[in-house]
């Protein structure tokens, strides 16, 4: 519906200067860019984002843009500011702080704008957590020519990357042995903070929590220079500490840690071109997500369950990608495990048995397999159907011609009787 939208959008405004200048159009590539594509934040802040199109060299007088970021990392504070060289907005700028997604669709009346730097908007991100992050345009995003038709010419997308850090200490260096990087995921959920402590220094008040910008209070909580904390659930977490000298409470110093002892979603390996098949190499395919971390990796491992051998052989466990061609297998059956790590270590295992059969006719879960040809059971359950139909209207045929001959037969009795 929106694309329609949009493509009626520039095909009137074009059709409205054809009429008026009968200026031909020409074709070329345009694309898309963020400003600034990278740089260093601080956790808690905010930055602007500028959306531009480059046009390359041709009148477009219309834009479908839509953006990908990280909701974990990034939350949109305001999702235009600023000028535009938008003038008619299709639908009004739109933006999702859950999925971490935001649109524009709009244009501009003919001649449209020919330039190298039109600037979209401007986005306005709020960081919610450290690490390095990825701002993208979707393939779904258009710029459109000038024509009737609306012709999408964008041909080339750039990408934001911008590295988002816990702001400089202002009061003591905080560190921890249990979670020495703050950009790394642990599933270690006990952890333990130190800092130093300067000459002069009676007291510090520290907190713990998942705000970010968290001033501890004026209390003190000891003059100690270490905690520990236990249990801690999963998430991104933030430890204060401020330092009391010579009666006065110093600045406040910030450290992270992130936290994810949940392993990945439940998932199941597909086998093609079926669990049963005479493919001495088949294809195994398999995906999961994580809500945390992320994933980091698969792994991949075959155990022979043949009943007839003696002992089960059982493989290593080897880095894969999906899809993963297995290596040739004997005749026999197998069970396939997969394993998901996340970035924090934690692993999901997932598994899917398989049976390498001789050459010849037998069934599977998706038809009658012979070789590598597979009848599915919908053709096969069709065919069926059309040869009980056939041998249905056959014996209606015989029914009918014998109903025929025996009322012509009671016919030519009674034609006999009457006489």
């Amino acid at each position: 519906m929106i694309d329609r939208k949009i493509k009626f959008l520039a095909g009137f405004l074009f059709l409205f200067v054809f009429f008026l200048t009968g200026q031909p159009v020409r074709a070329a590539g345009a694309s898309l860019y963020f400003s600034p594509g990278s740089g260093t934040f601080f956790v808690g802040s905010t930055f602007d984002v500028s959306v531009f199109v480059n046009t390359g060299g041709e009148d477009i007088n219309a834009v479908e843009i839509n953006v990908k970021f990280d909701p974990r990392k990034l939350q949109i504070a305001s999702p235009t500011a600023g000028r535009s060289f938008i003038e008619v907005w299709v639908a009004q700028p739109t933006y999702d702080n859950v999925k971490g997604e935001m649109s524009f669709l709009g244009g501009l009346p003919s001649p449209g704008i020919n330039t190298s730097a039109g600037l979209v908007s401007t986005v306005t991100f709020r960081i919610i957590s450290p690490g390095e992050t990825t701002v993208l345009f979707l393939d779904t995003s258009k710029v459109l020519r000038n024509d009737p038709e609306g012709t999408d010419i964008l041909t080339s997308i750039g990408r934001g990357v911008y590295n988002l850090v816990i702001p400089p200490p202002e009061g003591p260096k905080i560190f921890s042995l249990t979670h020495p990087d703050t950009n790394k995921w642990y599933k270690d959920n006990n952890p333990t903070f130190c800092w130093e402590k300067e000459e002069g220094v009676t007291d510090f008040s520290y907190s713990f929590s998942q705000d970010s910008t968290e001033i501890p209070d004026n209390v003190s909580d000891g003059d100690h220079v270490c905690v520990s904390y236990g249990d801690v659930e999963d998430g991104i977490w933030y430890f204060h500490v401020k330092a009391k000298k010579a009666e006065v409470w110093g600045g406040t110093s910030h450290y992270s840690v992130q936290i994810d002892t949940t392993p990945p979603a439940i998932f199941t390996p597909v086998v093609e071109p079926a669990p049963r098949t005479i493919e001495r190499q088949p294809l195994v395919s398999f995906i999961t997500t994580d809500a945390l971390s992320g994933i980091s990796h698969y792994e991949l491992k075959y155990i022979d369950i043949t009943p007839e051998r003696k002992e089960e052989t059982v493989g290593f466990f080897r880095e894969v990608s999906s899809p993963y061609k297995l290596t040739p297998l004997e005749i026999g059956k197998y069970l396939i495990v997969i394993r998901a790590y996340d970035l924090a270590g934690n692993w999901r295992e997932g598994t899917v048995k398989i049976e390498i059969l001789p050459e010849g006719i037998f069934f599977t879960g998706k038809g009658i397999q012979y070789r590598q040809f597979i009848v599915p059971w919908w053709f096969l359950i069709f065919i069926l159907i059309i040869v009980l139909a056939i041998i249905f209207r056959s014996l209606w045929k015989k029914y009918k011609n014998l109903s025929e001959k025996r009322k012509t037969k009671l016919e030519e009795r009674n034609i006999k009787f009457e006489t």
